[in-house]
């Protein structure tokens, strides 16, 4: 059930949640939004439940423990320096539960990664350091603090919303306007996971199945291709009806991704990818180590701390790493060197990330680095080491079945067609869209497995 995209979810838990959230008096839904997600996370994590609720008594222990202290940012030097170790405390106390599930994972078998436990770590490392920032201002309730940690919209993938964001003191407003909208979110986001992303999927499943050294280059790049928008529409897709549902519950849209493909660097491109993860690194992680403010080689001391535990935060293999410190070097060499060039003809820019960016999927993609060398050398013929190619004309096939799925994918990457469908978004035939993709999606999934969302395994 922990799939937004399963049957169970959109048919059994979500209508029935939905229900009780509604007609139960207002002060009972925050209660309910809490057990509910407890019950969510459980069908999926019946064992690692328990650390999903200790790690939130512990962190809301300690976080109070440092709010009894005082009030934002009058305190004395004392406080401020006690409200300092008891924030390291818990932030040293997190990152060891991530630090050793993940090698749990690695070194002893992968089942023993809680689910989404990279998304609530960080959502309580933020909660510390907010807390002992002072802006926290607001003595958080435990039932405030538990349903910010553990609530299902966003428990096994994010987005990594802050604990302000979610607004837990102030009474949500519920009405059928802002209901339709979350639910138009969330139908798009399904949408995008259903019709696109797992179609996409296949392709790069081929290709595996084949073997890599069977391929032609057209078709490498045409699988680079394939699971870039893949990847982008699978966790677009999530963070949509993550996003959607919260609207659904009464709280703000958080927006994810902002039309990333049309970016003119891959900093850039960063700024707009999974931008809650991305803002949670700049202001928890860049900032305190001096951020941009500083001297050359302390800001590339900076960025290649950021880039490799942004690519360990992704995964155990060592083709994450790989992948950290590519784009790590590529920023760095962005704000060193050629950056400013590429602001001055910004379609070179586009040109740039389009082709480089799925270059760097593919390290992400591929966990076996023997593998990885011989896609490489399918991309890049020249290079030699891959052989030759069993079938050249293999291209034709795949172009035929694939074609309508890039196109669309394609046209929803430039940011005037989203654009578009958001602003007449209460037009009747855009309604009607949404409504076909809804059942178009139900239709698929009925007559498919479903893949998981590809973000859960982080």
């Amino acid at each position: 059930m922990v799939s937004f995209s399963s049957f169970e979810f959109l048919f059994r838990f979500l209508p029935i949640f939905l229900i009780l959230y509604f007609v139960i008096p207002k002060k009972y839904k925050e209660t309910l939004l809490l057990l509910g997600s407890l019950v969510f996370y459980a069908f999926g994590e019946p064992v690692f439940i328990l650390v999903l609720i200790v790690t939130t008594i512990v962190n809301y222990s300690i976080g109070m423990q440092s709010w009894k202290l005082g009030e934002g940012f009058s305190l004395h030097e004392w406080q401020k320096n006690k409200r300092k170790k008891y924030m390291m405390q818990a932030v040293a106390l997190d990152v060891a539960v991530l630090v050793i599930f993940k090698l749990l994972a690695v070194f002893v078998d992968h089942t023993l990664l809680p689910l989404g436990i990279s998304f609530y770590i960080f959502k309580m490392i933020s909660f510390q350091m907010d807390i002992c920032r002072g802006e926290v201002w607001s003595k958080p309730s435990f039932r405030h603090a538990a349903t910010y940690f553990t609530m299902f919209p966003q428990v096994t993938s994010g987005p990594i919303m802050r604990y302000h964001e979610g607004e837990f003191e102030r009474e949500r407003s519920l009405n059928l306007e802002q209901f339709e909208d979350g639910l138009k979110y969330f139908v798009a986001g399904l949408g995008m996971k259903v019709l696109l992303a797992d179609r996409l999927a296949i392709l790069w499943n081929d290709l595996q199945m084949i073997g890599f050294q069977s391929i032609s280059t057209p078709l490498a790049w045409l699988g680079a291709f394939a699971y870039s928008l893949r990847l982008y529409f699978d966790f677009w897709g999530y963070s949509l009806m993550a996003s959607g549902l919260m609207v659904m519950l009464g709280f703000g849209f958080i927006e994810n991704f902002h039309h990333p493909y049309a970016s003119k660097s891959i900093s850039e491109f960063y700024r707009r990818w999974h931008m809650t993860l991305g803002s949670w690194f700049r202001d928890y992680v860049y900032v305190p180590l001096g951020g941009s403010r500083c001297g050359k080689k302390k800001l590339v001391f900076n960025l290649a701390v950021v880039w490799l535990l942004t690519g360990f935060w992704h995964g155990n293999g060592v083709n994450y790493v790989i992948w950290g410190a590519v784009l790590g070097i590529l920023i760095i060499f962005e704000k060193m060197f050629y950056g400013k060039f590429l602001g001055k003809i910004p379609i070179l820019g586009n040109l740039y990330v389009l082709a480089v960016i799925p270059l760097t999927w593919v390290v992400f993609a591929i966990t076996d680095l023997r593998h990885l060398g011989i896609y490489f050398g399918r991309l890049f013929p020249f290079l030699g080491g891959a052989g030759l190619a069993v079938n050249p004309q293999d291209i034709i096939k795949y172009m035929q079945n694939y074609s309508i799925y890039f196109i669309v994918g394609i046209l929803l990457c430039i940011p005037a067609v989203p654009d578009f469908i958001e602003k007449h978004k209460k037009n009747p035939i855009i309604i009607l869209l949404y409504t076909v993709l809804f059942w178009g999606s139900v239709y698929f999934l009925a007559s498919s497995a479903g893949n998981p969302f590809m973000y859960l395994n982080f």
